[in-house]
């Protein structure tokens, strides 16, 4: 009798310490979610002028990666902090500075070219997009976009995404995709956001889409066509480079009402026919030669230089220079009017044999 007595009340005894660490547990839970709550809600309810000049000291002080993450990490905090942010941070084309994934379909400066590095793997026929940190050809910078290549029935299509891992047309982190012909010599870049409001996705069953919502998360999905690339063909063989010829639907500059959270405006009347820039031919090198300013070191028929077509100006001023500097690297530096977006699925074009334009 007494075994048993003794048992019980050391059964007894050891349910009532776990009772009672269950019971300190979820005090220290609750404590702990008080005191969350409590931190959020003071920064929360800082003044909107002292948090507004936070933000703005955060954004003039940070103009590069990676210190750049803290001005998204002010958008992160609270509702109200990305309220303001999205006020101070303007678009790419007036600072330019890309911050968020929107920016990748904002139009790139004015002033300047963003320099951009593309990797190759030819194994898994996947390039990846990355914003240039420094001078070095070798240092990979801050990654921004990746393509895969598929071939679908008698063409192929370049799937983009905004996850290296995650390269599908079925992914939250698709943006667009960029389809050819049979040739491989034109090709129609499409948008996983409409353009313009009212604007019809495309009808083929290859183009369906239903989960990209990284971007704009307000607007519908699918596969919209924002442009096209066309290469000449060449059947005299005649020497030269690759010639082609690029209308786009380019975004508008202007800045909007939260543009840097929501679809890029295309609006209307922002048309832009890009031509391959012209290349002289060097008598003592015997080929072609053209000026990228020490961006590209390696001679390929893959290099090239896109001008407007009809520029009022009529200063050909390069607005897209794509060319090789190693086995499986290239240099992609873009201006305004295309944004990265457009730039890097123009790049893409290059990459393929095309005997009918060679």
């Amino acid at each position: 009798m007494s075994l048993r007595r003794s048992f019980l009340s050391r059964k007894f005894s050891k349910s009532f310490r776990e009772f009672n660490g269950g019971n300190r547990a979820a005090d220290s839970d609750r404590a702990a979610d008080t005191v969350e709550s409590s931190t959020a809600s003071s920064w929360s309810t800082l003044l909107p002028e002292l948090l507004g000049e936070i933000i703005q000291r955060v954004e003039d002080s940070e103009d590069k990666w990676p210190h750049r993450q803290n001005v998204v990490a002010c958008a992160c905090v609270c509702k109200r902090w990305r309220d303001i942010t999205k006020e101070i941070v303007r678009t790419p084309s007036a600072n330019g500075k890309i911050t968020f994934p929107s920016s990748l379909k904002q139009p790139g400066p004015s002033d300047f070219p963003h320099q951009c590095l593309i990797k190759r793997n030819k194994k898994t026929s996947t390039f990846y997009l990355f914003l240039a940190l420094s001078p070095s050809f070798t240092d990979k910078g801050k990654f921004l976009l990746a393509a895969r290549r598929y071939r679908r029935g008698s063409h192929t299509e370049y799937i983009i995404s905004l996850d290296a891992d995650d390269i599908s047309q079925g992914s939250n982190a698709y943006v667009g995709k960029l389809s050819s012909d049979f040739l491989g010599t034109n090709f129609t870049i499409y948008d996983s956001q409409p353009p313009h409001s009212g604007a019809k996705p495309a009808s083929r069953r290859s183009s369906r889409r239903f989960a990209s919502k990284q971007i704009s998360p307000q607007v519908p999905a699918g596969n919209f066509e924002v442009g096209q690339v066309s290469y000449r063909f060449n059947l005299l063989k005649s020497r030269g480079p690759r010639r082609m010829i690029c209308p786009l639907n380019c975004p508008a500059s202007g800045e909007s009402e939260n543009s840097e959270m929501k679809k890029p405006d295309y609006g209307d009347g922002h048309n832009t026919v890009l031509r391959n820039k012209a290349p002289r031919w060097h008598d003592q090198l015997q080929c072609w030669c053209l000026n990228f300013h020490g961006r590209v070191t390696v001679a390929s028929v893959k290099n090239f230089q896109l001008v407007v077509a009809l520029d009022p100006k009529g200063d050909d001023e390069t607005v897209l220079q794509f060319g090789k500097v190693g086995d499986d690297t290239f240099t992609m530096d873009f201006r305004h009017p295309l944004s990265a977006f457009q730039a890097f699925a123009i790049c893409l074009t290059s990459f393929g044999t095309k005997l009918a334009c060679e």
